[in-house]
């Protein structure tokens, strides 16, 4: 016997007996199904040796048995996927890319087939497309489907991957190739790339692919990503090596990573580095013998993997993340969110949403192990001695962890203490037990890797579940319903891991919830609760006393169905539904007598083992929730089966009651009253369906009655349509009988109805119901629901049904009444064509139908099945019922076609009654093919327009359908009955051609709308009834997906409820019909239909119409090959001049569409027709026009790149693909790649791009025209600028003409104009700058292009290369470096420079020298004049800060770099008048044009820039002098501006101007003060590490001025402050190597820990005192130097705290700790109070490593313990329980005993504030770990409060011992408030103690209520079980406490 099947015996000792009939435990004939058994030895062979291959074929085996016909062998699918690689192959090989992302689509298609594919295929595949995705230059979109091919190969990772590593190597080199120019784009082509979202889509790349990278490349990662690591590009970075680095070899990588974790303050890296670890923790859970073996694998540590102090970071960053607003601040400190927001200078352009809490789940359950010593768990032992616990909860350190967070946690699961982090909490119980039960399932399968010791254990198991059970008991009740169904999912999984624990409390608390009438709340959540853990409850397998609690459940939530509660309603019908999928409702009490249960020896001994785990406590009465023995248990419940049909009545009878209360059905879609009561219609429905189907016979006899009888007795004008849908509950469960029962009667009253007139009065639009007519709608209703299901039981009434529908067809006149014909026929057609289960029964039918199952079926409730052993009843058309549709189509359809026909032949009298007529056959028409979408398979059509372009496409390449079996009834062309149905349908085409064309011709269209909808509904039943739509396949797959998950708690569960399987079968076969729908060719008939009609229609003049055609016409081009192109040309037509602007405007709607538009844009001639058209489009004057113009004239923008155009057109080599094609056609036969096609193709590629550069320049010119003429509207100027600049590529250079124009319109006086002129010119220049530069195409396209002024020098000394930089430039063979990105961590090898002396010039092409000519010849003496005058205007936009306008300044830039200089003597006369005018937007102007001349004078003649300089130096101090409040900004973003990034050497007159600046803190003017010092701290920012040589100097001066009067000073000092500790930490290591060996070994590697201003704080810290003796009394106290410096040190505290570097500022905060707490004290400079307090919380919050933690734990605990004063005390404890929490697994137990004391010690204080403060610290800190010394306290408060007696309120001792007393009062509450969900042993006798007190003064009896109160409050859940803790006088006691009255008596 297989190990894990007899731990299970022994665990939860149950055997199987199939019909009752006593099985000894026998191997064979047993299916243990409890929740652990993936196990049976079949599924054990499955898993263990057979290869992938072998596997997947088995899993399709499952598949393709479920379906009712035959499916293609796996030979032949090989065959088609051989067939689609090919296309594949020949579209890369002519790098016809479009082409290509449409064969992916017919892979898709194939993979949805689940057929295998062999490992080395899919390895190629994958392969290939990773090289796709590789390609540089190509458009984001093409991109992004070739990555998410990528994925579906590869396949998310639920059970098992489809690769492993052995299986696959890629190169990741050339991905961070590509992705690199992505992260860090040049500065000025950054500008026009948009948010394109490429990084993240390749990062998505890397990360699916991280696994099948060389392991041996990880040093090689290492070496390239982390000297690129600064503190300016961690957001940028961490992502990349979170996605790049394999998750094996982890000891070589995982040091630095938490080294670098440690050193920042981020969320987005607390974010990736979580999951990073999540995800290491689970792929090395089996260590060393994972599949990464030895060397590959991680050993195991401290707690799983990690050591210990990883883990405690990690678990400190965990309880970070839950965000629990511990010791009662009620704002939540996290300053990593807004750290992040401060760097953002890096703007972090990587997104990705990561679920922290899911991997925090991960992190705890995959490091659980027995890995120490068993704690004993001795809160309960009374005396213990005053020790900590040793050992660890169930001996799992990661246990014990977890059981701490959720300890300390536990009170914000309650409800009354509910907040923002209610939801995470929840979701954190949520994602626990989901990431237990999956790892306990895997562990129980033979193919587990895992060591046996290393395994979960059941005492884990339990232990888990018991530390999660409580919150999860309280979480029930939550106030949000998120959080509520979190909850109930924990507890539905903890249910089944461990019944026994969890469901006796949940029954109670059911029981409880739904005999209370008055609080709905706990009501609908206990229903929701017991929805979730039906299956233990009805399950005898999953725990044995469920099933006797059924029915009882099950009447108590009768009430719940009430229309006036909808959400009670919902809620009940959901627990009916789940209960009852699982149990036949049947009466077996009468079975009783003479019938063996099952009573043998080996089951009763099973037993016994069972009863060991339930632990009665002394004192409770046998509770009904306890097991008895299965003889028992099973006796119980059949007696209670007796009242089930009781229980079915009253169910019927009240929904019943509850349709006669509904509202009138009314409105357009005839809905009955609002959302709500269609919602609760909804949930009564699926609860019927469920129900019905689950009845016994004579059960099913008794409903089927009662329904007739009220059926015949009444009417309801309300309830037509809800009874409509119990019937069809009823005929969907046995149609037969059903059909049989109301069939006759339906039919004759229906005729007596129409006899006497009902529906003959004519109407075609929707109203409200005729009065009269109810009783036929009652009965039409009725016949809809009979005639849905059991196609079988419609042969014998066929006569009737044929006569019937043609009586309806003629009699029914009305809208109300020809729509419910419409719904009759529909139903009907769908009942006999359909291939649909027809049985969803909980068992087989086999076994359903056995008499055996019906006299024991409750020992097979709950049951669960494997895939394979579910046999699926499909309804399968039989002859018959094929004959039957034919004879419809021929003997009512055909007639009314031939009606049809001849009304729209006589369209000159059209009249209401010819309107009526047309509408009611068309819509009948209509109707029966909609219910045949799966009747006739369509074959090959006669194509007469295949939209090719014979000369760059091929026929061979248009995609084709996947062609498979699925289900369709007629496919063969020589069956006669093929060519009769397809006979009708063709005609069917055509009467809707005809009436569409008639309705043209009709004057007065008006009145024929209805006439109009109908024609166009019924041309999209023709195109779109086929097959199966998208939408519907998705809500199937959605709906499976949902009821997949509801019995199964982890994927690797292969046992599931039959439904689910049923559905699976289901879904697979839509998923073969949903493939006939997508890509299908045009017929002649299909064109006409198309081009004539729909398209016509699109342009109606009327809404309703356009809108609805429309809609039709878009899913029509989805569905057919080449639609939209073949119509395009006739929607072209309709926006040139002349035409109707209603036709306009449907024309814009079409072309506007999201995938027209990108269709449009992709082909090159439609490109140029759409955006001329769109242009042309001003001479319509209608505003709604112009808007649409505008909005698609800005959405089709993105689809205007240089990649557009690139990859229609694409040249450049392509050697990555090349190689994966060749190991493509290898893996396949040789007649893979068809050579005739590849030649073809090839051939037409060099046409195609030869048309596309054609067709390009056509569009420039013709859209230049249209932009060039004097009479168009600005705002088409804007938007052709707008065309234009997306045209501008960098393989291809910019006509003269064009930055003619472009130059023109940079003196455009509309700004929005002028602004992107500009960026139009500085994108020209940037491209052409590219273009001669790079020599390859990899080069222009990868950004890897080496500029030729620049250098390349190798860094060999890193401290002697940057004290180079320190010094002046030398004038001969000096350099610039520009760019320090690296040097952080480590160097990079290499760095670029430019020398100084420049004698290269920039080699352009003489294409590039016409353009510059044309630039140049526009700029004459004026242009610059004019310019400045223009940028000098009030701009419109009034933004809140003034600011430089940066298209302004780059504009600039690039004028200075193209032309040397040589316009230098033209501008700076201009800009000289500008500089000093008091007009603030002249000095913007003037500010905007010297960055542009400074930045750009880069690399000009020495002698111009000296020109430069000598000009601007003298100025500066002008500038500044009269820079004013509103200007200063401006000229401190031109230092910002100029410096960034650049050599500030490069500006040395300027840098020596800043440095010389006198820098005074004492002046009178703060403005003229702030002014310069922000230039300074402007120029740190700048500059960054190269400030490093003066930053010491400076520091200096800023301490030594921290005392300034001003704020403004000292908050410019703060960061001062801030901005040179940043710079100065450079832990720079020489190489990577050095770093990773510092971190492996080194205590402080990064150098966090050393302090840049020790020496300056040491000297504040020792004058602080003196200062603080010489304060000013008040009100001059601010003005002290005590107070003025503290709040200096305080604001750089705070802004230190808050930057990413907050670590560098810790060891200064723990030095000026105590300083901290003695200003918080002084309540005289409420400034300084509030900044001490903010500060302290802050720093209390942070995580800290364990060697500092007692380093501030010392320092809190003796400012407590020496202060002298009492306001001390009160601030620093919330301070020390925020550090308590959050650091609480690293506090070591001596310093949780200094705590202890000093709680205790503060207990007595002399302050009341302080003493209750103490008390509240105090139950948190023994909740969280000190439940061992509770009997100890509990004793030593009550002998406190016992000796002390209060003397008279005169007497001097009396204050003193009311203190004393106080104290032990507060003590003991303390410790009742501890446990407040629980009521613990040594609990109740303290409430005799506390009420002896209830009555003393004050504050000790308020100090008693509220502890009596909050009892209350938490114990109200549990109280009916509570209270039995409690003896009568304990009872009185506590209600004396609350009141003095008995509450709980």
């Amino acid at each position: 016997m297989s190990f894990d099947i007899s731990s299970l015996i022994t665990e939860f000792a149950e055997e199987f007996s199939s019909g009752g009939i006593s099985v000894v435990m026998d191997e064979e004939d047993t299916t243990v199904d409890v929740l652990e058994s993936p196990s049976d030895d079949i599924a054990a062979e499955l898993v263990s040796d057979r290869s992938a291959y072998e596997k997947q074929k088995a899993t399709l085996q499952t598949y393709l048995d479920s379906l009712p016909y035959e499916c293609e062998s796996i030979d032949v699918m090989q065959a088609k996927l051989e067939y689609i690689v090919g296309k594949l192959i020949v579209c890369a090989k002519s790098k016809n890319w479009l082409v290509l992302t449409t064969w992916d689509a017919i892979l898709q298609c194939w993979l949805q087939m689940r057929y295998p594919m062999t490992t080395s295929t899919r390895a190629t595949l994958v392969r290939f497309y990773y090289e796709l995705c590789l390609l540089p230059g190509i458009e984001v979109r093409v991109i992004r489907s070739w990555a998410d091919m990528l994925y579906r190969l590869l396949g998310s990772k639920t059970v098992k991957r489809k690769l492993e590593a052995t299986d696959l190597q890629l190169p990741w080199k050339p991905l961070w190739n590509v992705l690199y120019k992505e992260l860090f784009p040049k500065s000025r082509l950054a500008e026009f790339q948009g948010n394109r979202n490429l990084n993240n889509i390749l990062l998505y790349v890397a990360e699916s692919c991280k696994r099948y990278f060389p392991a041996t490349d990880i040093p090689d990662m290492l070496e390239t990503f982390l000297p690129i690591l600064t503190p300016d590009t961690t957001l940028t970075m961490i992502p990349v090596l979170t996605s790049f680095l394999p998750p094996t070899h982890t000891h070589i990588y995982l040091p630095v990573i938490f080294r670098i974790w440690e050193a920042f303050n981020s969320h987005i890296m607390d974010d990736r580095f979580l999951e990073f670890a999540g995800i290491l923790a689970e792929e090395h859970i089996a260590g060393q013998e994972g599949p990464a073996g030895e060397d590959g694998g991680a050993a195991w540590k401290d707690v799983g993997i990690w050591t210990q102090e990883e883990w405690l970071m990690l678990v400190s960053k965990g309880i970070e993340s839950l965000y629990v607003p511990v010791g009662n601040s009620s704002n939540i400190v996290a300053t990593a969110v807004q750290a992040d927001a401060s760097a953002a200078r890096q703007g972090s352009k990587v997104k990705k949403t990561i679920s922290r809490i899911s991997s925090l789940a991960k992190l705890f359950v995959y490091s659980m192990a027995l890995d120490g010593p068993i704690r004993g768990d001795s809160s309960s032992t009374p005396g213990s001695p005053n020790s900590q616990p040793m050992g660890y909860l169930a001996g799992s350190k990661a246990l014990d962890s977890l059981d701490k967070l959720i300890t300390s946690t536990e009170s914000f699961f309650h409800p009354s203490n509910s907040g923002h982090w209610t939801f995470t909490l929840t979701n954190l119980l949520q994602r626990l037990t989901v990431e237990f039960a999956d790892r306990w399932l895997e562990e129980q399968q033979p193919s587990c890797r895992t060591p046996v010791a290393h395994r979960l254990t059941p005492s884990l198991r339990r232990a888990f579940v018991d530390v999660l059970r409580t919150p999860a008991f309280l979480a029930m009740f939550s106030k949000d319903s998120f959080s509520i169904s979190m909850a109930q999912s924990a507890l539905r999984t903890m249910a089944l891991l461990e019944p026994t624990l969890i469901m006796p409390e949940l029954l109670e608390r059911a029981y409880g919830g739904l005999e209370v009438v008055n609080e709905t709340h706990r009501t609908t959540a206990v229903l929701k609760m017991l929805s979730g853990i039906s299956l233990p409850l009805v399950s005898e397998m999953i725990w044995r006393p469920g099933q006797k609690h059924l029915l009882p459940l099950l009447e108590l939530c009768l009430p719940g169905i009430d229309l006036n509660d909808p959400n009670k309603t919902i809620c009940a019908t959901l627990f009916i539904v789940s209960a009852m999928q699982h149990v036949k409702v049947g009466d077996l009490s009468m079975h009783h007598s003479g019938f063996a249960l099952s009573g043998d020896v080996p089951g009763e001994e099973l037993m016994e083992l069972d009863t060991e785990d339930i632990h009665i406590p002394e004192g409770v009465e046998m509770s009904p929730f306890v097991s008895l023995g299965r003889q028992e248990e099973r006796t119980l419940v059949r007696e209670s089966t007796a009242g089930f049909a009781d229980w079915v009545t009253s169910l019927f009878r009240r929904v019943l009651a509850l349709y006669e209360n509904l509202p009138e059905e009314g409105g357009k879609k005839k809905t009955t009253g609002g959302k709500s009561e269609e919602t609760v219609l909804k949930s009564i429905k699926s609860m019927l369906d469920v129900v019905t189907l689950h009845l016994s016979d004579q059960l099913f006899d008794l409903v089927l009655n009662l329904v007739f009888d009220y059926a015949v007795t009444n009417a309801k004008s309300n309830a037509i349509r809800a009874f409509g849908q119990l019937v069809a509950c009823l005929a969907r469960a046995q149609p037969q009988k059903t059909l049989d029962k109301f069939l006759p009667s339906c039919i004759l009253r229906i005729q007596e109805e129409l006899k006497y007139g009902a529906s003959s009065v004519r109407t075609t639009s929707t109203h409200d119901l005729v009065p009269s007519d109810t009783t036929l709608h009652w009965n039409m209703s009725i016949l809809r629901g009979c005639l849905a299901y059991g196609a079988h039981a419609l042969l014998n009434h066929k006569e009737d049904i044929i006569n019937l529908l043609s009586l309806l067809l003629n009699k029914t006149k009305n809208e109300r009444g020809y729509t419910g014909t419409a719904a009759i026929v529909t139903r009907v057609m769908h009942a006999l064509s359909g291939v649909y289960p027809s049985d969803n029964r909980f068992v087989n039918e086999d076994v359903w139908n056995q008499p055996e199952f019906g006299e024991s079926h409750n020992t097979q409730w709950g049951r669960l099945y494997e895939a394979k052993d579910v046999k699926v009843e499909w309804h399968v058309p039989s002859t018959e019922e094929v004959q039957f549709i034919l004879d419809i189509l021929d003997r009512v359809v055909a007639p009314a076609l031939d009606k049809i026909e001849t009304l729209a032949r006589s369209t000159q009298h059209w009249d209401e009654v010819v309107r009526n007529d047309f509408c009611r056959y068309l819509l009948f028409a209509r109707s029966v093919w909609s219910g045949l979408p799966s009747f006739l398979k369509e074959g090959p059509k006669d194509i007469v327009h295949p939209c090719l372009d014979a000369e760059t496409e091929l026929e061979g390449l248009l995609v084709d359908h996947l062609d498979v079996n699925a289900g369709f009834i007629l496919t063969d062309h020589n069956d006669p009955r093929y060519q009769q149905a397809l006979q009708h349908r063709i005609r069917f085409g055509n009467v809707a051609h005809l009436a569409a064309v008639a309705l043209r011709q009709i004057q007065g269209g008006e009145d024929h709308l209805d006439a109009v909808v109908a024609v166009v509904k019924a041309i999209d039943t023709y195109f779109l009834d086929y097959g199966m739509s998208r939408g519907d396949f998705i809500t199937l797959q959605k709906n499976f997906a949902q009821s997949r998950e509801v019995n199964r708690v982890s994927a690797r569960q292969k046992e599931n409820s039959r439904i689910a399987w049923v559905k699976r079968a289901q879904v697979y076969h839509c998923g073969r019909l949903y493939i006939h729908a997508l890509y299908r060719r045009r017929s002649s008939l299909d064109d006409t239909l198309l081009k004539e009609d729909l398209a016509e229609l699109c342009l109606s003049p009327y809404t309703r119409v356009r809108r609805l055609a429309q809609n039709v016409l878009h899913s029509a081009c989805g569905s057919y090959v080449r639609a939209t192109r073949y119509i395009l040309p006739s929607i072209f037509n309709a926006l040139s001049k002349g035409n109707d602007p209603d036709r306009i405007k449907g024309a814009l709607y079409v072309l506007g569409n999201k995938g027209t538009a990108a269709l449009t844009m992709s082909e090159p001639p439609l490109r140029r027709q759409y955006l001329v058209a769109l242009l042309e489009c001003q001479h319509e004057e209608k505003p709604s026009i112009q808007k649409l113009v505008t909005t698609f004239s800005t959405e089709c923008l993105i689809h205007l790149s240089e990649e557009v155009i690139r990859t229609s057109a694409y040249t450049a080599p392509t050697p990555g693909v090349e190689a994966s094609i060749r190991t493509l056609e290898e893996e396949f036969s040789p007649a893979v790649v068809d050579r005739k096609l590849t030649k073809a193709a090839v051939e037409c590629a060099a046409k195609r791009v030869k048309r596309c550069s054609e067709e390009t320049d056509k569009t420039v010119r013709s859209i230049l025209e249209i932009a060039s003429r004097p009479t168009t509207h600005w705002r088409y100027v804007h938007m052709a600028m707008k065309f234009l600049m997306g045209f501008l590529r960098r393989d291809a250079v910019a006509p003269p003409e064009l930055v003619r124009f472009f130059m023109e319109q940079t003196l455009s006086p509309q700004p929005g104009i002028r602004a992107s002129a500009e960026q139009a010119i500085v994108k020209t220049a940037v491209l052409m700058k590219i273009r001669a530069y790079a020599k390859t195409d990899d080069e222009l396209w990868l950004c890897k292009w080496q500029s030729p002024f620049a250098r390349t020098i190798s860094i060999d000394n890193p401290p002697a290369f940057l004290a180079q930089l320190y010094q002046p430039v030398n004038e001969v063979d000096g350099f610039y470096v520009d760019l320090l990105d690296t040097g952080f961590l480590a160097w990079t090898k290499t760095i670029k420079c430019y020398p100084v002396n420049l004698s290269n010039s920039v080699p352009w092409d003489s294409p590039s020298r016409q353009c510059l000519q044309a630039m140049r010849s526009f700029i004459g003496e004026g242009y610059f004049t004019q310019l400045a005058t223009l940028w000098s205007q009030e701009s419109s936009k009034t933004s809140g800060s003034p600011h430089l306008h940066a298209e302004n300044v780059i504009f600039m830039i690039t004028l200075a770099k193209l032309f040397n200089g040589e316009h230098l003597h033209l501008i700076l006369p201009i800009v000289e008048p500008l500089m000093t005018d008091a007009d603030k937007f002249k000095q913007a102007a003037a500010a905007e044009i010297l960055t542009g001349l400074l930045r750009g004078s880069k690399h000009w003649p020495r002698q111009t820039r000296e020109e430069l300089w000598s000009w601007l130096t003298p100025r500066f101090d002008v500038i500044l002098a009269q820079a004013k409040p509103d200007t200063v900004s401006y000229w401190t973003s031109f230092l910002e501006h100029t410096l960034l990034n650049l050599d500030p050497r490069r500006f040395q007159p300027l840098v020596n101007w800043i440095l010389s600046l006198h820098l005074d803190f004492q002046g009178d003017s703060a403005f003229s003060m702030t002014k310069a010092l922000n230039i300074i701290v402007v120029f740190i920012d700048s500059v960054g590490v190269r400030f490093n040589g003066v930053s010491e100097k400076y520091a200096s001066i800023f301490f030594d001025n921290a005392d300034s009067n001003y704020a403004e000073i000292r908050t410019s000092i703060a960061n001062a402050l801030c901005l040179i500790a940043k710079y100065q930490w450079r832990p720079a290591y020489p190489s990577v190597d050095a770093l990773l060996a510092a971190c492996a070994e080194s205590p402080d590697p990064l150098r966090i820990r050393q302090g840049f201003f020790s020496y300056h704080v040491q000297s504040i810290i020792d004058n602080l005192p003196k200062w603080k003796n010489e304060r000013f009394p008040p009100p001059r106290v601010s003005q002290s130097r005590y107070d003025k410096v503290g709040l200096t040190m305080l604001l750089w505290l705070w802004v230190s705290l808050y930057s990413p570097e907050a670590c560098l500022v810790r060891p200064h905060a723990m030095a000026l700790l105590p300083e901290l707490l003695s200003m918080s004290e002084l309540s005289d400079n409420p400034e300084l109070q509030k900044y001490s307090s903010a500060v302290l919380r802050v720093f209390s919050s942070v995580h800290l490593s364990p060697s500092l933690t007692h380093i501030v734990l010392e320092n809190l605990v003796s400012a407590i313990q020496s202060s002298e004063s009492w306001r001390i005390r009160l601030h620093a404890l919330p301070a020390l329980v925020v550090f308590f929490y959050r650091n609480l697994l690293t506090i070591s137990s001596n310093g949780v005993l200094k705590i202890m004391d000093v709680l205790l010690d503060c207990l007595s204080d002399e302050n009341v504030e302080v003493r209750e403060m103490s008390s509240k610290t105090l139950s948190g800190v023994v909740r969280c770990s000190q439940r061992q010394n509770i009997i100890p306290l509990k004793n030593r408060f009550i002998s406190l409060a016992r000796s002390v007696k209060l003397p008279s309120r005169t007497h001097h001792d009396y204050g003193e011992s009311l203190r004393k007393l106080h104290s032990a009062i507060l003590g003991l509450c303390a410790l009742i408030e501890s446990f407040p969900y629980s009521v613990e042993p040594w609990m109740p006798s303290l409430t005799e103690v506390l009420a002896r007190h209830a009555t003393d003064p004050p504050p000790i009896s308020t100090t008693i209520r509220h502890c009596a109160s909050e009892f209350k409050k938490t114990h109200q859940d549990t109280w009916h079980k509570d209270q039995l803790a409690f003896d009568e006088d304990q009872l009185q006691s506590l209600s004396t406490m609350l009141v003095g009255t008995s509450y709980y008596a």
